[in-house]
């Protein structure tokens, strides 16, 4: 599959036999490096990215297979995905090592990422990235094992859709005219969709190899959790749900700072998961400048 859509911003870049999405910004180090959530993709995180670029060097990229990135058949391994970011950052002479910061399924690969080169990893921000013990805090109906992340993506009524939109635009209200637009299109369209869906169906597979891939290395570590109701799930789950979900989570991402050796929790507590990037700018780029300076 070679489908590659052209970018509002940024460059496409070759990295072996895929072509990539890539935008860079800034300069110094140690380089920051955003990894997507899936249905997201770099340019969500263009406001944060802004700010970070004013401090050091900060990278936005697509997954091959998602956003403006080549068309490959989904899902795939946590190790092809950490390995592909490693060849795309040599490619554009980014060198290590890095602050990955990560946004839910993105927080799979950067520690998988970590598992496979410790030594390029400087520190790690998960954005309530997705992590192996999800279930063991989950009630049956909110599990992976279950199926839970492994549903189709189902076809969205007109009235629904119109919702997203204007939860979208909302969200991107602050981007350039010529990013926001094309951006709005792209993500309500079917394609982008069922690509989200499809990437994050073998959470089971990839959480199951971050189990068997060892240790991250002994690094800062901050994880955030967003406390606030994701309107965008709303459209799935009910209120009930989305309350134990909320505080389950909260008390699994405590526990990984708590266990991490040189781990910090901070709450987000105006945030939904899928846009608090967005919801709480202010206190992520703050978090990410805090971990710069610990470093």
């Amino acid at each position: 599959m070679t489908q590659v859509t052209a970018p509002p911003l940024g460059e496409h870049v070759r990295v072996g036999e895929r072509t990539l999405y890539t935008h860079r910004s800034g300069k110094g180090g140690p380089p920051v490096v955003f990894l997507p959530g899936a249905s997201m993709v770099g340019l969500h995180y263009l406001n944060i990215h802004d700010r970070i670029a004013e401090h050091t060097t900060s990278v936005l990229y697509d997954r091959a297979g998602t956003g403006y990135s080549e068309r490959i058949p989904l899902p795939r391994s946590a190790a092809e995905v950490a390995d592909e970011l490693r060849g795309l950052l040599w490619a554009t002479d980014v060198r290590g090592p890095y602050v990955l910061v990560a946004h839910s399924l993105g927080g799979v690969y950067a520690r998988r990422f970590a598992q496979r080169y410790p030594d390029q990893v400087a520190a790690l921000v998960s954005l309530e990235g997705a992590h192996e013990d999800w279930d063991d805090y989950m009630p049956p109906e909110l599990r992976v094992q279950h199926g839970a992340a492994d549903a189709p993506m189902p076809d969205l009524p007109p009235e629904t859709v119109q919702r997203f939109r204007e939860l979208i635009t909302a969200k991107l209200a602050d981007w350039p005219e010529a990013v926001r637009e094309p951006m709005i299109e792209a993500q309500l369209s079917l394609d982008w969709m069922r690509i989200g869906a499809a990437e994050r169906s073998n959470l089971a597979a990839v959480f199951a190899e971050l189990r068997r891939g060892g240790p991250i290395p002994d690094v800062p570590y901050l994880l955030f959790t967003a406390n606030g109701i994701d309107p965008g799930q709303r459209l799935f789950l009910s209120e009930e749900l989305l309350r134990v979900q909320g505080e389950r989570k909260l008390a699994m991402y405590q526990a990984l700072s708590a266990a991490a050796p040189r781990g910090e929790h901070r709450v987000l507590a105006e945030a939904g998961h899928s846009w608090l990037t967005m919801d709480q700018p202010e206190e992520v780029v703050q978090g990410i400048l805090d971990v710069l300076n610990r470093i």
